[in-house]
C-alpha cells in the first residue's frame, strides 16, 4: 500500500477509521497490562484520543504517524504545546509526555523510540494489507524489549465480502504472525456487525472485534 493512499485520506478528511472517543476496550483492559507507568509506543497513531487517555494515566507517549496533517490536527484540536523538531531519523513533535514521530514507521529504530514499557495498537495492523503485516509486526517487535506487554485490537470478518482497509485479521493470523515474537492471549471477541452499517450495506455476514494481550518474547 502506497504512502500516497494515506496522505490523500488525511488531506481530504476521509478518516472514517478515526474514533473521536477513547476506545472502550483500552479503558476496560489496560489494567491487565503489566506496566502501569513508563512510555507507551503507539504506532500509526493518527490523531487518536487514546493517546490523551494514556497520558492521563501517567504514561509518556511515543507515537508514529505517516501523515503530518494527522499530527497537526491532534496538536491543534487538543491545544497541546508540542514543538516541531528537525530530529533524526524523522521529524517529530515534542512536548511534555509526548514525542510524535512523523514519517515512515519502518525508519524508526530502538535508539529513536527509546525505552518502552508497553505498546498499544488499535488500528495499525488492520490498516495494512496481507503482504505488509508480517513486515510491520516484525519491525514492531524489534523496537520492544523482551517482556514488553500491550494491547492489540483487530477486526475479523469475511475478507472476500468487502475490501479493506480496515482489513480482517483473525485470531489465527495474529497467532501466526506472532510466532517467535509475541505470546498472544485473546481477551475479548465481540460481535459488532449491527453497529457498523457500512459493513451491513456491503453484505458482510459477520464482524467481530478482537482484543489481545501481547507479550514480547
Amino acid at each position: 500500500m502506497e504512502a500516497s493512499f494515506w496522505h490523500d485520506k488525511w488531506e481530504r478528511n476521509l478518516i472514517g477509521f478515526h474514533q473521536p472517543q477513547v476506545n472502550p476496550y483500552l479503558q476496560q483492559h489496560w489494567q491487565q497490562i503489566g506496566h502501569h507507568s513508563g512510555t507507551v509506543l503507539v504506532p500509526l497513531c493518527g490523531k487518536s484520543s487514546d493517546m490523551l487517555w494514556l497520558a492521563g494515566e501517567g504514561h509518556e507517549i511515543v507515537g508514529a504517524e505517516l501523515s503530518d496533517t494527522a499530527l497537526q490536527d491532534f496538536i491543534r484540536e487538543n491545544d497541546l504545546p508540542l514543538q516541531p523538531q528537525a530530529s533524526k531519523p524523522l521529524p517529530s513533535y515534542v512536548g511534555e509526555q509526548f514525542r510524535l514521530w512523523q514519517g515512515d514507521f519502518f525508519q524508526l529504530d530502538q535508539a529513536a523510540v527509546g525505552p518502552v514499557a508497553a505498546v498499544y495498537d488499535r488500528a495499525a495492523l488492520i490498516a495494512l494489507p496481507t503482504e505488509m503485516r508480517q513486515q510491520y509486526w516484525r519491525h514492531l517487535a524489534s523496537l520492544l524489549p523482551s517482556g514488553t506487554q500491550g494491547l492489540l485490537i483487530t477486526l475479523d470478518y469475511p475478507q472476500s465480502q468487502v475490501a479493506g482497509p480496515p482489513f480482517s485479521v483473525s485470531a489465527a493470523e495474529v497467532e501466526s504472525l506472532s510466532e517467535g515474537l509475541f505470546d498472544v492471549e485473546l481477551l475479548v471477541r465481540h460481535q459488532v456487525l449491527e453497529d457498523n452499517p457500512k459493513f451491513v450495506k456491503n453484505g458482510v455476514e459477520s464482524l467481530d472485534e478482537l482484543v489481545f494481550k501481547v507479550t514480547r518474547l
